[in-house]
C-alpha cells in the first residue's frame, strides 16, 4: 500500500478508536504530528473524516480485521 509504516500505525490506532492524544501517546509523538499525519492519511485515502479513513483502509486492505483484536 502506499501509506508509510508510521501512517500504518496511526491509521491502526485510529481504526481501534483512539483518540488523537491517545494515538500520539502510543507512538510518541505530539497530536500535532498525529494530525498532520491524519490528513495525510485522508488524502491517500480520498476521505474526509476517521470514519470514513477506516472504512475505506479496510476496503483497500490497508488493514485488517485480525489486526484489530487485542
Amino acid at each position: 500500500m502506499f501509506l508509510t509504516e508510521r501512517e500504518h500505525n496511526v491509521l491502526y490506532y485510529l481504526a481501534q478508536g483512539y483518540k488523537n492524544n491517545e494515538i500520539g501517546v502510543e507512538l510518541n509523538i505530539s497530536v500535532h504530528t498525529v494530525k498532520a499525519h491524519l490528513e495525510t492519511i485522508y488524502d491517500k485515502l480520498g476521505a474526509t473524516n476517521r470514519v470514513q479513513a477506516v472504512i475505506k483502509a479496510l476496503q483497500l486492505k490497508c488493514i485488517d480485521m485480525t489486526e484489530l483484536v487485542k
